[in-house]
Formats: C-alpha cells, structure tokens, sequence
C-alpha cells in the first residue's frame, strides 16, 4: 500500500504529485526502497529506472485494444525520465522530483522487497526451512525435505512449461518476462518492460532471472538485465559477486552464467 502508484492516496503517489514542486518527506521504507534503486540505476547505467513511469504512463496494456502511443510523444516523455532527477536528503528523509512531468513507478522492485520483509519476520519466529514465493519472485532458506528448493524457471513461450529447474538454498530467484503482460501489434509483441533510455518496451529477451543474496535486488537487476539485453546483462552479471542468471533472448537462445553453470 506504501508503494503502489495504482491508489492516489499512497506516500509514492505524494512524491510523484509534488513532482517538480516540492520535497517530501516519506516512510522510511520507501525511502531506503528509492535510495537503493538510485544504486542499481548507476550500476545497469540506467537500465534499470524507477522513474521510467513518466514514459511508461503512455502505455495501456489492459485496454481492449492497446495503442502503440506516436513517437513524438513518446520522445517527448524522457524529458520526464532519468534517475538522476530524483534528489533524495538522507537527513531529512524527503524524495523530490526534479520535473513536474516525471513519476516514480516501484513494480519492478517493492514486490521483492516485500518478499524480504515476509522472510524477515519467518526468521524472527525461528523458522530455518522457508520459501516466500510472489509469483515471479521467489526467496528461500535453508533446505525442503533436506535437499535444496527446486525452484521451476517459466518457459516464456510455452505456457504450463518450465525451461529450466534451479535448485537453491539461502537465495533469491526473480524473472522478467515479456509473457505475462504484452500486446501484439502488425507483427511485434509490446512487452510491459519500458526501456527507460527510449521510452518503448525492451525487445532483446524473452524473459530474464536473477539468482542473488536478496530479493528485492534480485528483482530490480532482472529488470535492469532484461533492458541491457543478453550480452550487455550478461557482462555485467559475470561481474557482480554471488550473482546468477539465466536469459532467454529475443530469438530463444539460451544463455547461462558461469556459477550455473557448474
């Protein structure tokens, strides 16, 4: 409820009404949610970008017939984008938006952080063999029946189907995908990703995951990787310590990081 930007009275509908006017002051969750997606913008080099809604606003992929929106406004609409636009006072605790136009949207990242805050209080009853499972996003601990958690990746084009089994102790496991939510249009599928760099739905995979410590990274740097596309993402996974991925691109082929590998 903190962080939807689907209800107008929620303290992330606050920032993005003020944007351009003023800062405000937030919950401490959802400044450290903002903050740490500020981190992950200058680690994917904008990739991933919470305030790609103010282009992503243009997009309705729950109206009967969705509208690929014109180009020009489109590339109006990146006036309103770009992470460094967001100013956040650590002593005050307030987020200000540098453009009346620009909006922050959190879908791709307070889902898993939700997930860690589940796990948190599991741990806190004592409890050492869980899994906190939200649909795409998955964190577990400890082990099932003493052997890891199998953890089934969704074959993004054949429904009902897994591509691959991963099996996982003490992980979080997040996938993004241009099959849950998408339309078609004279041949081309429009995915719910935006690429906030052109303000048009990421086209270079099929889907993305991302094993990692955490959850709600786990989640951000799918989405950040599935813009970057299977090469750029896949360098910049190979980088990052006790980090995993499995990417399908655009054409179906599969690429797997080296620690999956094995």
């Amino acid at each position: 409820r903190m962080m939807t930007d689907w209800k107008p009275d929620s303290p992330l509908m606050d920032v993005n009404k003020a944007a351009g006017r003023t800062p405000v002051s937030v919950p401490p969750e959802l400044y450290f949610i903002i903050e740490r997606s500020t981190r992950v913008s200058e680690l994917t080099e904008g990739a991933f970008d919470i305030t790609f809604a103010g282009a992503g606003k243009l997009w309705n992929w729950r109206a009967p017939d969705p509208v690929v929106p014109d180009p020009a406004t489109v590339k109006a609409s990146l006036e309103n984008v770009g992470w460094k636009g967001v100013v956040l006072d650590a002593a005050k605790r307030t987020v200000f938006l540098s453009t009346p136009g620009m909006r922050i949207g959190l879908g791709a990242v307070a889902p898993g952080y939700a997930g860690d805050l589940a796990m948190e209080k599991i741990r806190a009853r004592g409890i050492r063999d869980a899994c906190v499972n939200l649909s795409g996003d998955v964190l577990v601990i400890g082990r099932k029946a003493g052997a890891p958690w199998n953890v089934g990746i969704t074959h993004p084009r054949k429904k009902g189907e897994s591509i691959a089994v991963l099996p996982v102790s003490n992980a979080a496991v997040s996938t993004s995908g241009d099959y849950e939510r998408y339309f078609e249009k004279d041949g081309r599928r429009y995915c719910h990703i935006i690429d906030p760099r052109t303000g048009y739905p990421a086209a270079g995979c099929q889907s993305v995951t991302i094993v990692a410590p955490n959850l709600a990274f786990a989640d951000a740097l799918a989405t950040g990787v599935f813009v970057l596309g299977p090469e750029k993402g896949m360098a910049l996974v190979e980088r990052l310590e006790g980090v995993q991925a499995l990417i399908v691109a655009a054409d179906g082929t599969l690429t797997v990081s080296r620690g999956l590998k094995r």
